[in-house]
């Protein structure tokens, strides 16, 4: 009986074991791919953290690289032909013409920006603009801004009506004569005080557009002013408006730079040279003067 009794006792404990090892395997088994899901897992986050993390420095990359490519150049939008706003709504003139052309070969992305003419150092020092280029005189601010060389001779002259009689400076005495504010013909007749102290008024205004409608309303008697811009005013007016033959000053223009910016004064200066050398600034007067009036590499 006793050894009936162990039997069983010993059959119970051998089915007791197998059902225990069959129970620790199964767990094992299911407990495999728990661990493995969740390495997996782990590694798929690491994995989207960095790719999220190049991607953003590869955009912020490019992000400077476009600042950097950026070639903000600030002009008058009231500067016909240098620098206005055409019958399309775009910007266009002669020196945005070369400024874009000048972007382009630089790999430079060119961007027009007009600025109020009397705010221009401050738009400069700020950063806002990269260079000032619109009919921009060397000429008495030789100090004030690293310079490009010169590449356009001019002067400042008067305009007057054709039947005005006025055909000399001193005829000049005792009439209303208006110039741009802050602009190189203010600055010439600054520096000649027997001339403006003959004038019965000196008036400033914002921008020549407003000089010449005063002109052809009879407000004012004479314009101070750049001979390049006096002879496109007249010619796209069609109207009795003549220049007198005895000029204010003689002057230059360049691009100007903010001070000590030579790094790109001479990238700049490169680019207007190759446009010389290959006859684009040549073709870019012509369309605009009708000659070349370009001075570089002459």
């Amino acid at each position: 009986m006793k050894k009936q009794i162990t039997a069983a006792m010993l059959a119970g404990v051998m089915a007791f074991s197998l059902a225990a090892c069959g129970g620790s395997s199964t767990a094992t088994t299911t407990a495999a791919p728990a661990d493995t899901t969740a390495a997996e897992a782990s590694a798929e986050d690491t994995k989207a953290e960095d790719t999220t993390a190049a991607e953003s420095s590869q955009e912020a990359s490019e992000a400077a690289s476009g600042e950097k490519k950026t070639f903000i150049v600030g002009f008058d939008q009231d500067f016909p032909p240098m620098g206005f706003v055409g019958d399309d709504g775009e910007y266009t003139g002669f020196d945005l013409e070369l400024a874009a052309e000048v972007a382009e070969r630089l790999g430079m992305e060119f961007v027009p920006q007009p600025i109020a003419w009397d705010a221009k150092d401050m738009e400069l020092e700020s950063g806002t603009i990269d260079c000032i280029w619109n009919g921009f005189t060397i000429t008495g601010r030789e100090d004030g801004y690293t310079w490009s060389e010169p590449y356009m001779d001019n002067s400042q002259v008067f305009v007057v009506a054709g039947d005005s009689g006025i055909s000399t400076l001193a005829d000049l005495a005792g009439k209303i004569v208006e110039v741009q504010t802050d602009s190189s013909a203010e600055a010439a007749l600054k520096e000649d005080a027997e001339l403006t102290g003959s004038f019965g008024q000196l008036l400033t205004v914002a921008d020549y557009n407003t000089a010449f409608m005063d002109l052809e309303q009879g407000a004012v008697d004479a314009i101070a002013m750049d001979v390049i811009v006096a002879g496109y005013q007249i010619e796209q007016r069609n109207a009795d408006f003549v220049m007198l033959d005895e000029s204010l000053a003689s002057e230059e223009y360049g691009v100007g730079f903010k001070k000590g910016n030579e790094e790109l004064r001479d990238q700049v200066q490169a680019a207007l040279e190759e446009m010389a050398a290959d006859g684009t600034l040549t073709e870019i007067s012509e369309k605009w003067f009708g000659k070349d009036v370009t001075t570089i590499g002459k």
